[in-house]
């Protein structure tokens, strides 16, 4: 009779363990965390995009007081409320994240970033204004009748779609490799 050898199935059966595992694997948490990442790489995009004003400042006997620093609706990205934005008693961008809601409709998961001060959408889209109208509050008059919008949201979200394929493959290949890795 003949002598067919000996042969180790030993790696076949630890990479059998490792697919298990990945198997195994909650995907809806690694959706949910990639969400998470989209929205805080979101949200460092429109920050520093976004445009601060100069503030309202009041004179008096020729001493100048700050009434209001600017800068609201850059913190209003991680605030909940215009209040809180113009007190400044807002979140770094981790926290804001973690404390965000997440959808999940069908097979899409769903975070909604907006921006509560009241006039962030003339920012980002622009407005009209009346010619030759004073405003005391800048000290001016107004000499244009559209004012371009910044588009600070706009822009973000276009850059970042750019980058998601990439971003999701390269952390598909760290799970995977953290699953395989474990595994041994």
């Amino acid at each position: 009779m003949a002598k067919w050898g000996e042969c180790d199935f030993s790696e076949i059966e630890k990479l059998e363990k490792q697919f298990e595992k990945l198997s195994k694997v909650d995907i809806d948490r690694f959706c949910q965390e990639v969400s998470k990442e989209l929205a805080a790489r979101l949200l460092a995009k429109v920050i520093p995009r976004t445009p601060v004003g100069e503030g309202t400042f009041e004179t008096i006997k020729g001493k100048r007081y700050t009434i209001k620093s600017g800068g609201t609706l850059r913190r209003g990205w991680t605030a909940n409320s215009e209040s809180e934005a113009e007190e400044g008693n807002v979140q770094d961008v981790t926290t804001y994240v973690n404390s965000l809601k997440i959808l999940r409709l069908g097979n899409n998961y769903i975070i909604v970033i907006e921006n509560p001060v009241k006039y962030a959408s003339y920012v980002e889209y622009g407005h009209r204004q009346e010619p030759g109208r004073y405003v005391s509050a800048i000290g001016k008059r107004l000499k244009a009748s559209w004012v371009e919008g910044k588009y600070m949201l706009t822009i973000s979200e276009q850059e970042l779609e750019a980058e998601i394929p990439t971003l999701i493959e390269n952390k598909m290949k760290k799970y995977i490799e953290e699953c395989f890795s474990n595994g041994q």
